[in-house]
């Protein structure tokens, strides 16, 4: 999955993105980190809210984050390389899903919070692009609506 998920436009073949595996007692262990900078955050937050932060990478026995290197590069821009990296959490998405499994793209305020980025050992010049989860689905995702695709396209005309 992560050699499919490897395989994405690339200007400059900067391979700009890296995988992080969130796999079995991490899970519990970032659950805490999370439960105890929200509290850090918010002294009043209600326990309710902690334990939900406990258990978010509880769901899925395997969370792989995409991490997006955005350090100066003269030929590249940074929204590139980003890209790359969005790239990279869909067709990881896809890939999956197309395996069999489960998969679910989240990001969540622990993605941009820099206590959590710092103990995930997230660089300066680092983004965090998703956690996609990955697992056994339980129940079968219900469709939503999608835009109507004809609705959206124009044509430019000189």
């Amino acid at each position: 999955m992560l050699r499919a998920a490897s395989r994405v436009p690339d200007h400059g073949t900067r391979v700009p993105f890296r995988f992080l595996r969130i796999a079995g007692e991490a899970r519990a262990a970032l659950g805490e980190v999370l439960a105890s900078r929200k509290r850090e955050i918010d002294p009043d937050v209600p326990d309710a809210v902690l334990d939900k932060e406990r258990l978010r990478f509880s769901h899925a026995p395997v969370i792989v984050a995409v991490v997006a290197q955005q350090g100066y590069d003269a030929k590249i821009p940074a929204s590139e390389r980003f890209s790359t990296a969005s790239c990279v959490c869909f067709a990881l998405l896809q890939a999956a899903q197309a395996a069999g499994f489960g998969a679910q793209w989240l990001t969540g305020w622990a993605a941009y919070d820099p206590v959590v980025r710092e103990r995930l050992g997230i660089g300066q010049d680092e983004a965090i692009v998703g956690f996609i989860h990955v697992g056994t689905a339980l129940t079968e995702a219900p469709e939503r609506e999608r835009p109507d695709a004809t609705a959206l396209l124009s044509d430019w005309q000189a």
